[in-house]
């Protein structure tokens, strides 16, 4: 009897083992954002199929996670809105409107303000954040089409492409005024911050190479040009503070850039105009969306090669998820 109830209690024991591991492991959705379709596609990452087609305010491009963790923005250009979702079920929240051309999107480290790159109408919106309302405190007027952001690590410098000028802008959040500009390479798109703040990464989406500018002085000074594929474009972490992928639109290919010694270290194919990208949490596989194939392509990153096409919308663009590597 003893034995009996020892075999009944261990079972049970083993059963909510099993239970809690199940649910500690639960993989949260990737959502891909259709830009022509005005849709987000919510892929499964366990049977790797799309569960649904939500619709979204016109032209849906980049997307951004609340500080709290809560709330998944997406910025829909077009239909000056954001739109904020549950990063963990997909269900819709809320639609703010009247947010100008909302392209690219950003928080603050420091979690007080949220800024936004206007790119058909060629300002930069800053907006403070209490916790769930947007209030603008300044719109800054830009040169030509500003592009992709990125906030430093102390929340005191707002760094902006300039598309169609041909210029990376630095804008003081303290005084929400531009500090500096500089010249850079043909269509500067996506920008990247190394973590100590020193190095500012630009993709040339109308060359092959990314800039690398020295901005740890009073002036940016261009430190290195790196060659990468044709069409140079959006950046994405490795996750382990020292490398950074970036997207060759044209080329077709994603280079690897060790950020210590500005070079590439890696490179391989990702077919159908590869664009935005995020890595999963154990840094084993790279998503990607393929611009002109309407694919999220997945690639093995040690192995270098595509696992797995998942048809999504027209034109996808923005790629999250939860469940992704650190993002320096």
């Amino acid at each position: 009897m003893l034995i009996s109830r020892f075999n009944l209690g261990l079972a049970s024991l083993l059963c909510s083992l099993a239970v809690w591991a199940q649910a500690s492991t639960v993989a949260h959705p990737i959502f891909v954002l259709n830009s022509l379709d005005a849709s987000i596609s919510v892929i499964d990452p366990v049977t790797w199929s799309e569960t649904q087609r939500l619709p979204t305010g016109k032209e849906p491009h980049h997307l951004y996670l609340t500080p709290d963790e809560k709330s998944l923005i997406v910025a829909n250009a077009g239909g000056d809105s954001l739109l904020f979702l549950d990063p963990k079920t997909a269900q819709v929240q809320r639609t703010i409107k009247g947010i100008l051309d909302p392209y690219h999107l950003r928080f603050s480290p420091d979690m007080k303000w949220f800024v936004t790159a206007a790119n058909r109408l060629n300002h930069i919106d800053i907006y403070r954040w209490d916790g769930s309302a947007l209030a603008l405190a300044k719109r800054i007027a830009t040169s030509k089409t500003p592009s992709h952001l990125w906030i430093d690590s102390k929340s005191t410098t707002v760094y902006s492409s300039m598309q169609d000028s041909n210029e990376l802008v630095a804008v003081d959040l303290a005084t929400q005024t531009i500090r500096w500009r500089t010249p850079t390479g043909e269509m500067p798109a996506d920008v990247y911050v190394t973590p100590d703040d020193r190095f500012v990464l630009v993709g040339l989406t109308g060359s092959d190479s990314v800039q690398v500018f020295d901005v740890s002085g009073r002036e940016p000074k261009l430190s290195k040009t790196i060659k990468t594929g044709r069409g140079a474009h959006a950046f994405r972490a490795a996750g382990d503070k020292r490398h950074v992928f970036v997207s060759n639109r044209v080329a077709n290919t994603i280079s690897k850039i060790d950020t210590q010694t500005m070079e590439v270290v890696g490179s391989f194919a990702a077919p159908g105009g590869p664009d935005c990208m995020d890595v999963s949490a154990d840094g084993k596989l790279l998503l990607v969306t393929s611009r002109w194939a309407k694919k999220l392509t997945v690639i093995d990153i040690e192995s270098k090669k595509i696992v797995r096409q998942i048809n999504v919308g027209r034109s996808p663009h923005g790629v999250w998820t939860l469940d992704h590597a650190g993002r320096q």
